[in-house]
């Protein structure tokens, strides 16, 4: 049989205790993405500003500084093994899933990619590359996308009855 489905076939018990983790797991990225929004870091120029500052704002309602290289190396540094690391565990339940091969390479490839492209994207626009903030745009929306659909996806699958293996 393989591993290809094995989530259906989890007894009750275990299955409760993956779907509470990936509930729990949801809660803390969405709350990522709340902070997201409350740095204003949602819009093109929201993201320009909260890495390189707008001081040269006058009317600006919030003053902000460019951040220093040792805090955006923290950030980097942070972002990107805690999001490997989550992507790694939501991951290994979408290969545990029966869905399509194709998709499952989607699923679980894609989002390491965004990752890189995300926060490396916000480091290139910290060193002066101001297109990149479209890069970064796009590549959290198609992460958070895949995280959506694959923590939906596994956690529909736990609430399907128990399958018996022959």
């Amino acid at each position: 049989m393989g591993y290809d489905g094995l989530l259906l076939t989890l007894p009750k018990g275990i299955k409760w205790f993956v779907a509470i983790f990936v509930l729990v797991l949801s809660i803390g990225f969405y709350t990522g993405l709340l902070f997201v929004s409350e740095t204003s870091t949602s819009s093109p120029q929201g993201i320009v500003e909260n890495y390189l500052g707008n001081e040269e704002d006058e009317e600006a309602e919030v003053m902000k500084f460019k951040k220093g290289e040792r805090e955006m190396l923290t950030i980097i540094h942070t972002h990107i093994l805690s999001m490997s690391l989550i992507f790694f565990l939501l991951g290994g339940l979408v290969w545990l899933a029966k869905l399509p091969h194709k998709l499952k390479m989607f699923l679980t490839i894609e989002p390491f990619l965004s990752v890189i492209l995300t926060f490396g994207g916000i480091y290139f626009m910290w060193s002066g590359l101001l297109w990149m903030k479209y890069v970064v745009i796009l590549s959290g929306i198609l992460m958070t996308l895949t995280y959506s659909i694959a923590a939906l996806l596994v956690v529909y699958q736990l609430c399907k009855k128990t399958v018996t293996v022959n």
